[in-house]
């Protein structure tokens, strides 16, 4: 998934080199065939920008709205580069579709905020099934590569 017309990467580029990053991904399970897929990609482009298995850990949550307070848990033991968090909202006939995007959106960027870490926010909002299922793959790696390369940039910054 490097190649130049993914997006530009390029294997040398410094920007994409996950060899000694550690990162943690939370999963909702809600919406779990998209989640498991976004997961899944995301844990694939990982691998193939140089991020070891043995450096990426994977957890689980009801749903979205639980993903910032496992992902302010991870930020806390400061073992991490940077962070991912996927998760699948899809609009239903309610106000509760409008109130967990924006709370999680919020708190996961507070988090990274607060805590000075990276985080990759591949909480996806959909107005139907067949949306998610056309996000799923590219938003997981989307998620991988936001992951590394923030995490490279903070390096430089640091």
């Amino acid at each position: 998934m490097l190649e130049a017309d993914k997006g530009g990467l390029a294997p040398q580029d410094a920007r994409w080199n996950g060899s000694k990053l550690r990162i943690a991904i939370v999963q909702a399970r809600f919406n779990e065939a998209i989640t498991n897929a976004l997961a899944d990609a995301c844990k694939g482009e990982l691998k193939a920008l140089g991020v070891l298995a043995s450096n990426i850990d994977h957890v689980q949550v009801p749903g979205a709205l639980e993903v910032p307070l496992a992902l302010q848990a991870l930020a806390e033991t400061e073992q991490y580069d940077a962070l991912v968090a996927l998760g699948c909202i899809i609009r239903g006939e309610t106000y509760h579709f409008e109130l967990v995007a924006n709370e999680s959106g919020s708190a996961v960027t507070r988090i990274g905020l607060d805590y000075q870490i990276p985080i990759a926010n591949a909480i996806i909002t959909t107005e139907n099934l067949a949306q998610a299922v056309a996000r799923q793959t590219d938003k997981g790696v989307d998620a991988a590569r936001v992951a590394v390369e923030m995490a490279n940039l903070l390096e430089q910054l640091a």
